[in-house]
């Protein structure tokens, strides 16, 4: 893992210097546009909508379209003047009961790791935490930009650990448009509810879950491997290596699951550059290979020589 940020969680005079770390990251199964004739990728241009031009970088800028279909155009110095921060503090605003966080506000989530002197702080927030079940609500700021956060306490196999998780504002919350009607409940069918959830309750332990689409998917691409289903391309010979579609990926996870197995390390190929290095060692073998060459002509002639004496 690489730390994506360092700076200090206060909260009164006590300071934790951190590291921050991302502590997920998506396994979804993504797809490229080819053409289904050589698999070749789809390409797409930048073109104006309005003269049908294609438009360079340079030319490009941003803009924010108001509610009735305007665009408003923000140049370099506009987006200057807007509010950013370099701020390396995450600020404890109050510790709050875990019950009162909605779930629904919770976005990315990282893991934060002392730093230096910062271990017995941290070791001091993370007890108040869990002793108190409550979450620090705080602000930091990411990307030059304040967010509110909270920090909470995970279990770990490395042990427990202090998780920020950044929240969504408030207006981002969609509310639902329709309403539930209450219905005719009846108490016995409420009692036979809950018996049904006695009988399906248990513990969660996210092991027992498995991702059966992405597990699909592996197991079509693979067999279309083996088949010889695969289709080189000009755009995939260029690469050099680099994963650039879900083949590759597929194939370098494949080798890094065998090497995490303790499995013979699969064969690197060799680089585009190795033939060079070794051409003196070529040219050293053909001219080995030039009295062989003219030994065998020596030996042509004394057959043709022998074939006239006989004839």
């Amino acid at each position: 893992m690489r730390a994506i940020w360092k700076g200090a969680v206060s909260f009164g005079l006590v300071s934790v210097p951190v590291k921050l770390y991302s502590a997920t990251e998506s396994h979804d199964v993504s797809f490229r546009q080819v053409h289904a004739k050589d698999g070749g990728r789809i390409k797409y241009q930048r073109v104006c909508a309005i003269d049908g031009e294609e438009v360079p970088y340079s030319d490009i800028a941003k803009g924010f379209e108001t509610e009735d279909g305007e665009m408003v155009v923000l140049t370099d110095d506009d987006m200057a003047n807007l509010p950013t921060t370099s701020s390396r503090e995450i600020a404890v605003e109050k510790f709050v009961p875990a019950e009162q966080i909605d779930p629904l506000l919770f976005e990315k989530s990282y893991y934060l790791e002392p730093e230096g002197t910062g271990a017995k702080p941290y070791a001091l927030l993370r007890q108040a935490l869990l002793e108190s079940k409550r979450m620090a609500v705080v602000t930091v700021a990411l990307r030059q930009r304040t967010t509110t956060a909270v920090l909470r306490v995970r279990e770990t196999e490395a042990g427990d650990v202090i998780v920020l998780q950044t929240m969504m504002w408030p207006d981002e919350i969609r509310q639902p448009d329709f309403t539930v009607e209450a219905g005719d409940v009846k108490p016995a069918e409420v009692k036979m509810a809950q018996m049904l959830i006695e009988t399906l309750s248990g513990d969660f332990d996210a092991s027992e879950f498995e991702d059966d689409y992405a597990d699909a998917v592996n197991a079509v691409v693979k067999a279309k491997i083996e088949g010889g289903e695969v289709q080189r391309t000009e755009t995939s010979a260029k690469t050099g290596g680099e994963v650039v579609d879900l083949l590759a990926a597929l194939q370098r996870s494949v080798e890094a699951a065998k090497t995490s197995r303790g499995e013979a390390e699969p064969e690197k190929p060799a680089s585009k550059k190795a033939p060079a290095k070794k051409a003196p060692a070529k040219k050293a073998a053909a001219k080995k290979a030039t009295p062989a060459k003219k030994a065998a002509a020596k030996k042509t002639t004394t057959k043709k020589a022998a074939a006239k004496k006989a004839s």
